[in-house]
């Protein structure tokens, strides 16, 4: 499996016979077209953890409509708000159920913020997690009032459901390898993690990244969701 970065948020894992694509927005160096384009033949799987604008493109149901072989599994919150036809999706993510394809297994849990994160699970034991928009959000007080406003629960709030959606991961991460999380002092291990660090929470950007790595064993971190500000 090879994974590659595209823009903002977005990430595509590539198999031999399949795609999978996080939170396609923009395509600034033509990377996504050049993996479509030599995708013929491929499974092509378009995840959309909440309907965001930096985390969603309109131009995803209508490719999906087109090739028989492409699949959008879009979170409940981005089938509402973006108006997408029910009978289109593969499936509809809501926290707490499970998604399984013949290229993979998915979880969705709870987000702090709208939507979903996603584990997933390949066929070969490679574990994805997508935060999305998950993250211990304490913007500093010098913030944008656009951005800290979007927030609407205090700092304690935020954590402990951050915490809570942790915990969840950690404990079925555990299961799945057989081991209690209460039973074992090995943490459960995630082999790629897509996690926000966003720099509009200035020193508290990595608090919520920190804890992740506290609750799970990450071998490989990928940062996203860090390009505001820059031209696309």
């Amino acid at each position: 499996m090879q994974l590659h970065y595209i823009y903002h948020s977005c990430f595509v894992a590539e198999e031999e016979d399949c795609l999978i694509v996080f939170d396609y927005w923009r395509d600034p160096q033509g990377l996504l077209a050049t993996l479509l384009d030599g995708a013929a033949g491929k499974e092509v799987y378009f995840i959309i953890s909440h309907f965001h604008q930096d985390h969603y493109n309109p131009d995803i149901p209508q490719w999906c409509a087109e090739h028989a072989n492409w699949h959008i599994l879009p979170s409940y919150d981005t089938v509402r708000r973006r108006r997408i036809d029910k009978s289109l999706p593969l499936a509809v993510l809501r926290f707490g159920e499970s998604v399984h394809t013949p290229h993979f297994q998915l979880k969705a849990y709870h987000s702090t913020d709208v939507g979903v994160c996603t584990l997933l699970t390949l066929r070969d034991g490679t574990t994805l997690f997508h935060a999305g928009d998950c993250n211990n959000w304490r913007f500093p007080p010098a913030a944008d009032p656009s951005d800290a406003d979007l927030v609407k629960v205090t700092d304690d709030q935020m954590e402990k459901l951050y915490l809570s959606i942790l915990r969840d991961i950690r404990h079925d991460l555990a299961d799945a390898d057989g081991n209690s999380p209460s039973g074992s002092r090995a943490l459960p291990t995630i082999t790629h993690a897509m996690f926000p660090v966003d720099p509009r929470l200035g020193q508290e950007m990595l608090r919520g990244l920190f804890q992740l790595l506290e609750a799970v064993h990450v071998e490989h971190l990928h940062p996203m969701h860090y390009s505001w500000g820059l031209d696309a």
